[in-house]
C-alpha cells in the first residue's frame, strides 16, 4: 500500500439503539438536536472531502408506523429477555411518531451525497449475541433492511455494522449469504471480545484505552483483512463525545490524532467510528472537535500521506484484488477474446 487509509463509519440508530435502556419521552430534545446536527456533519464531510459509511437502522428509514409494519419481517427474534426486541417495543409504543424513531429525510440526504455510503445497522438493531437470537430471524431482519433501503432510496446496501458490536462466525456467514460484502469487526484485544458478555473490567479497559495505550496497536494492514465470508474491517477507535467540565476531552482527541499520524507513518489503516446521537448533547463543542479532526485528516490527504475510504471502498478494493476475483476477471477477459 502506497499510503495510509482512514475509514470512518457512523452507527445511525437514534432511539432504536437505546429503546432497551431509556424512555423515548425523556430524550425528545436530544433526538431533535441530533437530527439537526446530521446535515452539519455532512457539510463538514463535504467541505473536507471525507468519505464515510452511515450504518443505518432500517426502522429509521420508515416514514411512519405504517411503513414500519410494512417492511418488518414476519420472522422475528424470540429473545429470552423481551426487552431486547425492537419489534415488541414498537408494537407496544406505536401510538405516536415522536422524534427519535423515523428519519427518512436525513437518510435521503445521506444517500444523495457523493462519497457517503448508506449501509446497514440491521433492520431492528438486532442483537446477535443475546439468547433467543436465531440465525433464521437474523437473516429475515437483514433482508428487511435491504428491502427498505432498496424500495425507498434505490440502493443495495452492502456494508454492515453489528449492533452493540455483537457478532460471531455464523452471523458473518448469514450476512454474506444475504448479500453483504463488508462488516465492521472489533479490535483484537480481550476487552473488545464477546461484547454481549459485558462486565465492569471490560468497560474500564475500553474507556481507559481511549486515553492511554492499554491494548494492541489500533492501526492495521488493509491487505491482511479477512475477506471470507465477507470483508472484515476492524474498528480502531470510538470517537467519544465531548463532556462538560471533563479534563479528558483534549487528551482523547490528541490520542486519536497521534494514532492517525502513526497510521500515516506506517502506511496502515485506521478506522474511526461513533454514533450521530453522541452529538445530541453539546452539539457545538462536538462539531468543533470533529472539524479539528477532519482538518487534520484533510491536510494529510492533501499531503499525499492518507486516503479517505468508506467501508464499501475497502471491500471493493479487497475483493477486486483477491485471487478468486482475479481468476474471475481473467475468465471474463478470455471469453471476450474468444468472442
Amino acid at each position: 500500500m502506497s499510503k495510509a487509509s482512514i475509514v470512518i463509519s457512523l452507527d445511525f440508530e437514534l432511539h432504536w439503539g437505546r429503546f432497551d435502556k431509556y424512555r423515548l419521552e425523556d430524550y425528545q430534545g436530544y433526538y431533535k438536536t441530533t437530527l439537526a446536527v446530521i446535515p452539519k456533519i455532512l457539510d463538514l464531510f463535504e467541505r473536507y472531502q471525507i468519505r464515510a459509511t452511515w450504518a443505518t437502522v432500517g426502522m429509521l428509514m420508515a416514514e411512519n408506523w405504517e411503513e414500519w409494519n410494512h417492511f418488518a419481517p414476519s420472522r422475528k427474534p424470540d429473545f429470552h429477555k423481551e426487552k431486547y426486541s425492537a419489534y415488541t417495543w414498537g408494537q407496544q409504543s406505536n401510538s405516536a411518531s415522536l422524534p427519535g424513531l423515523f428519519a427518512p429525510d436525513q437518510v435521503k440526504m445521506i444517500a444523495s451525497l457523493a462519497g457517503q455510503e448508506l449501509a446497514s445497522h440491521t433492520f431492528s438493531h438486532f442483537y446477535t449475541g443475546e439468547k433467543g437470537s436465531s440465525l433464521e430471524a437474523f437473516e429475515s431482519d437483514l433482508l428487511a433492511a435491504k428491502a427498505i433501503a432498496k424500495s425507498k432510496f434505490g440502493l443495495d446496501v452492502q456494508s454492515l455494522v453489528f449492533p452493540r458490536n455483537q457478532y460471531h462466525s455464523q452471523v458473518l456467514e448469514i450476512a454474506a449469504k444475504s448479500g453483504f460484502k463488508a462488516a465492521r469487526t472489533n479490535p483484537s484485544d480481550w476487552f473488545w471480545q464477546e461484547t454481549s458478555k459485558e462486565n465492569l473490567l471490560k468497560k474500564v479497559f475500553r474507556t481507559g484505552d481511549t486515553l492511554f495505550p492499554m491494548g494492541s496497536p489500533v492501526t492495521f494492514d488493509l491487505e491482511k483483512c479477512t475477506i471470507e465470508p465477507l470483508v472484515q474491517i476492524p474498528s480502531s477507535r470510538l470517537l467519544r463525545p465531548y463532556r462538560e467540565n471533563s479534563i479528558f476531552n483534549k487528551l482523547r482527541i490528541e490520542r486519536i490524532i497521534s494514532e492517525i499520524d502513526s497510521a500515516c507513518k506506517l502506511k496502515k489503516a485506521y478506522h474511526l467510528w461513533w454514533h450521530p446521537h453522541n452529538f445530541g448533547h453539546c452539539p457545538n463543542e462536538n462539531l468543533n472537535i470533529l472539524e479539528e479532526l477532519l482538518i487534520h485528516i484533510h491536510n494529510a490527504v492533501e499531503g499525499g500521506e492518507l486516503e479517505s475510504l468508506s467501508m464499501r471502498d475497502v471491500s471493493q478494493r479487497m475483493l477486486e484484488g483477491s485471487p478468486d476475483r482475479k481468476k474471475e476477471k481473467q475468465k471474463t477477459e478470455i471469453i471476450k477474446i474468444v468472442k
